[in-house]
């Protein structure tokens, strides 16, 4: 966009991005209203496993943005270490038996790029990290103590109480929502009721729906999301502290006691119904939860107190799309598989292009253009 400061900014989307970028803008003095399909965090936000960290191998400049978006996290849990919803117990994971030299060669790649990594024996995992069943690892392991954990609906509540203070808008439950264009510029927002909202800047954080709301825009994104489920289990005692990622079950701690659970194999067990809602059957999200408690010593009696299903936002090419629609000036994007990782960092550098017009160089290999 133009270098002319966008002093009225409309944000689509009440997940972490959305909410995020809404909290810069009115930190540097914009007026902000920003639109919830239905309420805040009830879609992707709501459901991530929200594993903070960059690990494993993947492109440089999603790499580095990934650890920024870590060392946001580092500063705002240094103000306040207590906070039940964001820590950092590190993370751990292991591959299938027999792909020992998958793991192994992970760590060396980890180490080749400074990210912190440790390659443990079952036994030595005790030592290093709480809580674990050491019998479940059936080779070597992977501790990369710099990572960490958030609950984002806690970190949007959070937010939010600054948001208000700072006299922004919230429109809940407004429905479809589309992106004004006047003159082939955005010029706000408009509901599916009729509400208009006119602002110099849109930007659309819609998660998976993202391409669908720039598409009549004549932007095309490729979507790659694919459903996805996020089990909450029942309180119970123990001392797990790091995130695992293992072969049939993700676990990280999560406020209460309790456990938030995801993985990938379920996948065909859910079914979509006509009316955009998604059910599993009872038995699988009680495996999911068995295979959990495998995990921990102990092996506690976990039982799903909740679960949430829905698309979770891919971008066709995974890499994360973020920053001004070249064919719409004054329309930005913000859509990515990382949201949680990324939600901090995204809102500040996005917030930066939105009001400046400057680009910053770290979002240059993600511009929503590389698809046109």
């Amino acid at each position: 966009m133009s270098s002319t400061t966008a002093k009225r900014v409309a944000v689509i989307g009440g997940g972490i991005l959305g909410v995020s970028t809404a909290v810069h803008l009115l930190r540097q003095g914009a007026s902000v209203t920003l639109l919830t399909e239905q309420g805040l965090a009830s879609e992707a936000t709501g459901r991530s496993l929200s594993w903070l960290n960059s690990a494993g191998e993947r492109s440089t400049p999603y790499h580095q943005l990934r650890v920024a978006g870590v060392d946001r996290y580092r500063t705002l849990f240094a103000a306040d270490p207590s906070r039940e919803w964001l820590q950092f117990g590190g993370g751990l994971m292991w591959n299938t038996a027999g792909q020992g030299d998958v793991t192994e060669a992970r760590h060396a790649y980890e180490q080749s790029i400074g990210y912190d990594s440790k390659l443990l024996a079952p036994d030595e995992i005790a030592a290093v990290t709480p809580g674990i069943d050491s019998g479940a690892v059936p080779e070597k392991a992977i501790f990369n103590p710099g990572e960490g954990w958030v609950s984002l609906p806690d970190l949007v509540n959070f937010l939010m109480e600054e948001f208000h203070g700072l006299g922004g808008h919230l429109v809940l439950n407004a429905g479809k929502a589309s992106v004004m264009v006047d003159g082939g510029r955005a010029t706000g927002v408009e509901t599916a009721a009729g509400g208009t909202y006119p602002a110099d800047a849109v930007l659309v954080a819609c998660g998976a729906a993202t391409p669908a709301v720039v598409k009549p825009l004549g932007v095309d994104i490729p979507n790659g999301s694919p459903v996805s489920m996020l089990v909450v289990t029942k309180p119970v005692e123990h001392d797990v502290t790091a995130v695992m990622n293992t072969p049939r079950a993700a676990v990280r701690p999560n406020p209460g006691n309790t456990f938030a659970l995801d993985h990938d194999w379920y996948e065909e067990h859910i079914t979509e119904h006509a009316d955009g809602s998604f059910t599993i059957p009872d038995d699988v999200v009680q495996e999911l939860a068995d295979e959990a408690s495998k995990l921990i010593a102990g092996n506690p009696e976990l039982k799903p107190a909740s679960w949430k299903i829905g698309y979770k936002p891919i971008p066709g090419d995974g890499e994360p799309v973020f920053g001004e629609l070249g064919q719409v000036p004054g329309c930005f994007v913000a859509f990515t598989h990382s949201g949680a990782t990324l939600g901090l960092i995204a809102g500040e550098l996005l917030s930066g292009e939105i009001l400046t017009g400057a680009k910053h160089p770290m979002l240059a290999t993600f511009r929503p253009g590389r698809f046109s």
